[in-house]
C-alpha cells in the first residue's frame, strides 16, 4: 500500500456542498486542503435537476452544473481534488491516517467529513428510469415544479408525513402510500395527515411500478391484504422511506446516533475527537439541504482553521 510522507493540514473526506465549501474556506485561509470526492462526486445533487432554491441562481440551475460551479470554485481557490473513495480511516493517533481505495494512505494533522447521506429507494426498475422526471426523494426540493398536479408519497414514518403534508399546499391530491395498517409517525404528524383535506392515505398499499415512458403518469399499487391492484393517476412520485448517512467507516471512532448520523457538538463542527470535524447531511437529520450543508461546511473549515491555530500547527 502506498503511504504519502507528506501530512496535510486539512482532509476533506466527500465533495457535496459541504465538502467543496469547506474546501473553498480553508484554500482561502491558506491551509492547502485534500479534497477526496468519493464514490458519488457532488452528492445528491448529481441526480437532481431543477434547483431553484440556491441563492445566487436567480433563474434555478440543474444539480450537476451547480457542483461543477462549486468544483471550479474550490479549485481556483486551491484545493487539490483526487478522485477516490476512502474506505477506511485510523483516528487513533496524530496524524489521522485515511485510506483510499485500500490503495493509498494519507496523513492530515485534520480531518473534515462531507460525506452526506443517500436517499433510501424502493429498487424499482421505473423508478430509477423517471428518477429527475417526476420521481424524487425531496418535497422541499422540487416540490414547487408539480403545483397543482396530483402526485404520490410512499412512506409512513415522520418524513413521508411532512413531505404530504408540504406537498398537499401545492397540489390538489396527495396520495400517501403506507403498507402497514398504521404509520410510524408521530401522533402530532399523523394527525396533521389525516385531518388534511387533500391527502388521501392507502393503507397496506406498496407500489408495483410507476408509470410513464418519459415522465411520471400514474403509479400501479397493490393492497397487501387483497392483492387488488390499482393504477393512481399522479406526475409526481416521492420516495419517503428515510435517508441512510455515509459514514459506516467512522462507527469504530466517531459518535453517531441509532440511524449512524454523525454527533456534532451543538452550534459547532466538533466531533467526539479533536481535530475531527463533521459537516452537511452526514450530520444533519433535520435539514437536508444543499444550502444549510454548504454553511456547514464552512463552518467546520473554520473550526479546522481554528483548532489548527489553536494546536500551533498553522
Amino acid at each position: 500500500m502506498l503511504e504519502h510522507e507528506e501530512i496535510r493540514n486539512v482532509i476533506i473526506i466527500g465533495s457535496g456542498p459541504a465538502g467543496y465549501t469547506a474546501g473553498i474556506y480553508s484554500s482561502r485561509a491558506n491551509l492547502k486542503p485534500l479534497l477526496l470526492t468519493g464514490y458519488e462526486p457532488g452528492g445528491q445533487l448529481m441526480i437532481t435537476t431543477d434547483v431553484e432554491n440556491y441563492p445566487g441562481y436567480p433563474d434555478g440551475v440543474l444539480g450537476p452544473e451547480m457542483m461543477e460551479d462549486f468544483k471550479k470554485q474550490a479549485e481556483n481557490m486551491g484545493t487539490e481534488i483526487k478522485y477516490g473513495t476512502v474506505t477506511k480511516v485510523d483516528f487513533s493517533e496524530r496524524p489521522f491516517k485515511v485510506i483510499v481505495d485500500d490503495s493509498e494512505i494519507w496523513k492530515a494533522h485534520s480531518v473534515i467529513i462531507s460525506t452526506g447521506a443517500s436517499a433510501k429507494w424502493l429498487g424499482l426498475e421505473s423508478e430509477k428510469r423517471l428518477n429527475g422526471h417526476g420521481v424524487s426523494a425531496c418535497a422541499v426540493c422540487d416540490g414547487f415544479f408539480f403545483k397543482g398536479m396530483d402526485v404520490a408519497v410512499v412512506g409512513g414514518g415522520d418524513t413521508a408525513a411532512e413531505e404530504a403534508l408540504y406537498l398537499s399546499k401545492l397540489c390538489p391530491k396527495v396520495h400517501l402510500l403506507v403498507r402497514r395498517d398504521q404509520m410510524r409517525a408521530s401522533k402530532v404528524m399523523q394527525e396533521r395527515v389525516l385531518k388534511s383535506e387533500n391527502i388521501i392515505v392507502h393503507w397496506n398499499t406498496e407500489t408495483v411500478e410507476i408509470l410513464g415512458d418519459k415522465e411520471v403518469e400514474g403509479v400501479k399499487v397493490r393492497n397487501r391484504e387483497t392483492g387488488e391492484e390499482e393504477v393512481i393517476p399522479i406526475q409526481g412520485f416521492f420516495v419517503a422511506i428515510g435517508h441512510k448517512p455515509n459514514t459506516d467507516i467512522f462507527k469504530d471512532w466517531l459518535d453517531m446516533d441509532e440511524t449512524g448520523y454523525l454527533i456534532t457538538k451543538p452550534g459547532s463542527s466538533y466531533t467526539n475527537i479533536p481535530g475531527v470535524f463533521a459537516s452537511g447531511d452526514a450530520q444533519d437529520k433535520i435539514y437536508r439541504q444543499a444550502v444549510t450543508a454548504a454553511g456547514s461546511g464552512c463552518m467546520a473549515a473554520l473550526d479546522a482553521e481554528r483548532w489548527l491555530g489553536e494546536q500551533g500547527l498553522h
